[in-house]
């Protein structure tokens, strides 16, 4: 048998698959794209969900691949036992609807024991079967596998609630009798129970039934198209082909196990600490280099809390000052050869782990002195109030889950349910305090008596300065520990002012990151910054580094210039008479009031806006120089003539456009790149409004049915081009009787039509809605497999329980109307999340009100809703309690 290393590994398995027909698919990121209902690809099946389900055809329909994995939903036993790992690849080969059962036992066996393959001795070779799965008992014994080396097993039958499942075959490796002292591992084995001599290597599933409630196996329906779906375990090959006791034993952790050796001056004897240490990096790493981040919620909570589990272990060994990040190199090496881009993230990686064990550092030593003198306080009874690990959690940022760990250590325990009780109430404080603190009131006593200098810093998105003040409530505070307002020496986060809303973006400190949700102008000049910690403690002369979101900044800044362009445009084309009365700038549109004592009419409005886009288009340098308000004067600089201006003034010139403005500009009129007019409306007293958008927002605008002052035909042909680009996306075949240019358009005039009648436009665009929604409704409900799956019976009563994404409203309605008559009688409750928003839906025809549940979830997530008891429809501005509200439903039925 031949001994490898991972990477022979990996490459042999890749080069025999790619010999029998199949198709390289890379890694996907462990980050999922489209899939809000994973953390982590966890699977090597998972990023292929959209080949299994029929969404989408693959080029190829054999597939191979080495897919990146992350699990923790038992963390604990990682470094407790030989085998467990939160990160893994998972080696796989698939079929989609080609080859089947016999084909895939057939690879199998070739790949594991031909001698220009793996080449195991056969006799090493165990396999368990389904009992009644005749087919793979017979295939297995006529590729040459000793029928006393298959077991049958009723264990081995894949089915996760209804819709596909099937039988499936594991392979097992004999590693001998060293591993079997009292020679019963092989009785052990055929009973499914655990030993150490026979370990699972490969999994096959054959996906060939479709599984239905309430029916036997023996029952079950054939699938129309059969499936292969296969996932063996890398680290657990590297450590039969390397001949090593353990996962932690191979190629892929020695060189990390050494290196920490190295640092701590501690030589590894089979430590648990070690290989909790060697795990975590790994999975650490390879999230960070697919742009996961430490966070407070969601993955970034998991990987902080890798981290900091480390950080513990490793402080068993001694190590008391950051280290980390110098393993990350060692996971770049090990695995570059299969994993280039960890080489090329390598120094970024770094810095984010130090940084992160720097925090974490700060507090650690502080936390783990309370916890010691809470144990001590409590040695009698070994019992930590569920209040005290949450005062841990909450002063010293200990998870939970690593107090547990501590305590379990010294048989000490404490009680979650009560953990959680604090912790709900702290949200709910949260959201109270958030109340309040928006309602800071800018020309507070407080603030009004704050004198220190701030300086703004134009033209730069990052700076670094330092904390001189820190408000919260109206007050003065020594520290922030988790929302409130702070005022900087140096700040580029420009505030809210003449119309431009206040930038958002992060402020980091050596002890703290904290996120900037606003930005305002206080009373004596300063900008002072709303934040929401992300982790840590500000306190007073904290240096700072100021991070400003740059794409926002960049979008309010066209809209910014885009002012002046259109005022310099109107008062160009419709009366020199014409005076801003206000405006207001964001990052999605403009609004722009001025007087005007005549009557507009669109021509001229349109004719406004082709002149701003052809300053746009001349290209002209944004100028910005300081003077004296007389001097500024003389220029022709127009004035608000609201605003107080002070001895020396900002002038920003583009072109002949000439205005004092303390705002924030592009630096060139082309990086605006077009501009439209959205609407213009009269309010009143000779006041009009003009709302315009730029770029990007152009498109989005005109998707979004807001009707621009442009030609009304390209707005139609804007959504025509839409339906028709979603429609071929999700294989629906429509047709639309006017051309549109199939290039994709470099501005939104270049859309080309050959029937110019507005009214025929509008007549074939109407047709071509109702088709496509026709459609749509057609194939949503031809594949229910999504809900069908999902059915449960909880204490007698059918139910349908569950989140969705980014369903139309007339489509969820058409769908909970079938999946209830399949029930017959039953309750169906769908969450369907857009974005940050979510929609609630209820069909019932049983004892549970669906119109008071769907008012109760609304209400939970800051929205309202209702209904009658058979149908309710509702919805909500947060995601954040979804979980906790479809589990609520489930228990109290």
């Amino acid at each position: 048998m031949k001994k490898m290393t991972s990477t022979e590994i990996r490459n042999m398995w890749i080069s025999f698959f790619e010999s029998k027909g199949h198709k390289l698919m890379e890694s996907a990121p462990l980050v999922p794209i489209d899939d809000d209902s994973l953390l982590w690809i966890n699977a090597g099946v998972t990023p292929l969900k959209k080949y299994f389900d029929g969404t989408l055809v693959p080029e190829n329909k054999r597939i191979v691949t080495i897919q990146k994995c992350i699990r923790t939903n038992d963390i604990e036993n990682v470094g407790m036992t030989k085998r467990h790992q939160t990160f893994f690849e998972m080696m796989g080969n698939f079929s989609i609807g080609d080859y089947f059962k016999n084909e895939a036992i057939e690879f199998s066996f070739e790949l594991l024991t031909s001698d220009e393959w793996f080449a195991i001795p056969k006799e090493k070779i165990y396999v368990t079967v389904y009992p009644s799965d005749i087919e793979a008992y017979n295939r297995w014994i006529a590729v040459g596998l000793e029928e006393s080396h298959i077991v049958k097993l009723e264990e081995n039958f894949w089915e996760i609630g209804e819709g596909p499942c099937g039988p499936d075959s594991e392979i097992f490796y004999d590693r001998g009798e060293k591993y079997d002292p009292n020679n019963d591992a092989l009785e052990k084995f055929k009973n499914d129970q655990d030993q150490e001599r026979y370990i699972e290597i490969w999994n096959n599933v054959f996906s060939q039934f479709n599984s239905k409630e309430g029916t036997p196996r023996s029952e079950y329906k054939e699938l129309p198209s059969k499936n292969i779906d296969t996932g063996a375990g890398l680290e657990r090959w590297a450590c039969v082909f390397q001949d090593v006791d353990s996962n932690f034993d191979t190629d892929l952790f020695q060189p990390i196990i050494k290196k920490i050796e190295e640092i701590s001056g501690v030589l590894y004897n089979g430590d648990y600490t070690f290989k909790i240490i060697a795990d975590h990096i790994r999975a650490i790493t390879f999230a960070l280099s697919d742009n996961a981040m430490f966070e407070n919620v969601g993955r970034g909570y998991v990987l902080r809390r890798l981290l900091r589990r480390s950080i513990r272990m490793g402080k068993k060994l001694g190590l008391n000052e950051p280290f980390l990040y110098k393993l990350v190199n060692v996971v770049a090496d090990i695995m570059k050869d299969s994993y280039t881009n960890l080489i090329e993230q390598e120094a970024r990686i770094k810095v984010i782990v130090l940084e992160e064990e720097e925090l974490f550092y700060k507090t650690l030593s502080s936390g783990e002195k309370r916890l010691a003198e809470l144990m001590e306080e409590n040695k009698s009874t070994k019992v930590i109030s569920g209040k005290d690990a949450f005062k841990l959690y909450d002063t010293y940022g200990f998870p939970f889950e690593l107090t547990l760990e501590y305590l379990t250590e010294k048989n000490y325990t404490t009680s979650l349910e009560e953990f959680n009780t604090y912790m709900e109430e702290q949200k709910r404080l949260a959201k109270q305090n958030r109340k309040q603190e928006t309602t800071m009131n800018a020309q507070s006593e407080v603030l009004l008596n704050f004198k220190k200098e701030s300086e703004f810093l134009y033209n730069t998105y990052t700076t670094t300065g330092k904390v001189i003040g820190l408000f919260n409530d109206d007050k003065i505070v020594e520290s922030i520990k988790k929302e409130g307002y702070i005022i900087l020496d140096k700040t580029c986060f420009y505030g809210e002012a003449g119309g431009q809303v206040g930038d958002t973006g992060m402020i980091i400190g050596n002890n703290f990151k904290a996120r900037v949700i606003d930005t305002k102008k206080a009373p004596n000049g300063q900008n002072i910054h709303k934040i929401k910690l992300l982790d840590g403690i500000i306190i007073e002369n904290d240096e700072v580094t100021c991070k400003v979101d740059e794409f926002r900044r960049s979008s309010i800044e066209k809209n910014h210039s885009s002012v002046h362009l259109v005022q310099y445009a109107l008062r160009t084309l419709v009366s020199n008479q014409i005076h801003q009365a206000g405006s207001k700038v964001d990052e999605n549109d403009l609004r722009f009031d001025f007087n005007y004592t005549g009557k507009l009419i669109d021509d001229e409005i349109i004719k406004v806006e082709k002149l701003v886009n052809e300053l746009i288009n001349k290209e002209l340098i944004v100028d910005t120089k300081i003077m004296t308000i007389d001097e500024a004067k003389e220029t022709g600089a127009m004035a608000l003539f609201s605003e107080k201006y002070g001895s020396n003034v900002r002038v920003v010139s583009m072109g002949e456009s000439k205005e004092l403005c303390g705002g924030t500009h592009v630096s060139n009129t082309k990086t605006i790149n077009k501009f439209a007019i959205v609407n213009v409306e009269s309010k009143g007293s000779n006041v009009f409004r003009l709302t315009a958008v730029t770029d990007k927002e152009i498109e989005t605008t005109l998707l979004n049915e807001i009707k621009p002052y442009n030609d009304e035909k390209i707005k139609l042909l804007m959504k025509a081009k839409n339906i028709l680009q979603s429609a071929k996306k999700e294989n629906i075949i429509l047709n639309f009787d006017v051309e549109i240019n199939n290039n994709e358009p470099t501005s939104y005039k270049d859309i080309l039509f050959e029937k110019n009648e507005l009214e025929y436009v509008q007549n074939e665009l109407k047709t071509l809605e109702k088709n496509y929604n026709t459609a749509k409704e057609k194939q949503a409900l031809s594949d229910l497999s999504q809900f069908e799956k999902n059915i449960e019976e909880i204490n007698g009563t059918k139910t349908i329980i569950m989140k969705t994404n980014n369903i139309e409203s007339s489509i969820l309605k058409e769908i909970v109307d079938t999946l209830l008559n399949k029930l017959e009688t039953g309750l169906i409750f769908i969450a369907n999340i857009n974005n940050d928003s979510v929609n609630f839906i209820a069909r019932s025809n049983t004892k549970f009100n669906a119109g008071t549940l769907v008012k109760e979830a609304s209400t939970k997530s800051l929205g309202n809703g209702g209904g009658s008891p058979t149908f309710a429809q509702g919805g909500g501005k947060t995601t954040e309690f979804i979980d906790e509200i479809l589990t609520n439903i489930k228990n109290n039925i």
